[in-house]
């Protein structure tokens, strides 16, 4: 009974630990914007708080503090493509975004695999992800307004890769 009381307090800690994620954000001598979980040379650190995750459709932005501009409200901020629970057989994984409105001046658009940033499909709503290896990936799109560092995240959605195994080659999509 023991075990299952401390395995459950690290799970809490874990879990508050794990609220926020440093985020490092530079720009390189060809002016191009970096972001990524590692700085870079002249680097400055941003947070993307986990709090500020909303559902479609948004309201409005959470605020989190009185000085800072909220970014723009956006009526309709979902990933339509992969769906969640969505399971793919050795094919490419096709990304589409819906945001109403556009994005507005001063904001960015970034997304992130595994809490990792995919920094090739910055900026980017639709793009396809080819040769994921075999498992489960969760994808997020967040909107980083420049001025005030703020942030508006989509739900994450969760899809599956499936490839044939080495033991069972033949392995198909099943029908």
């Amino acid at each position: 009974m023991h075990l299952w009381r401390t395995l459950l307090a690290v799970g809490v800690l874990a879990a508050f630990a794990a609220r926020a994620a440093p985020i490092y954000k530079w720009t390189d001598a060809s002016g191009v914007v970096h972001y990524s979980d590692q700085p870079g040379p002249g680097a400055k650190q941003i947070t993307v708080d986990v709090d500020l995750v909303h559902t479609a459709p948004v309201q409005g932005p959470v605020d989190s503090g009185p000085a800072a501009p909220p970014p723009a409200a956006y009526a309709h901020f979902v990933i339509d493509s992969p769906t969640r629970e969505q399971s793919f057989f050795s094919e490419a994984v096709p990304v589409h975004l819906t945001m109403q409105p556009a994005l507005q001046p001063g904001h960015e658009l970034h997304w992130t695999l595994n809490g990792k940033p995919l920094v090739a499909h910055a900026g980017q709503q639709q793009f396809s992800l080819p040769d994921l290896p075999r498992g489960e990936f969760t994808l997020t799109a967040t909107v980083i307004d420049a001025g005030s560092n703020r942030t508006l995240n989509t739900d994450s959605v969760t899809f599956y890769e499936h490839r044939p195994s080495i033991l069972n080659p033949h392995t198909h999509r099943p029908r």
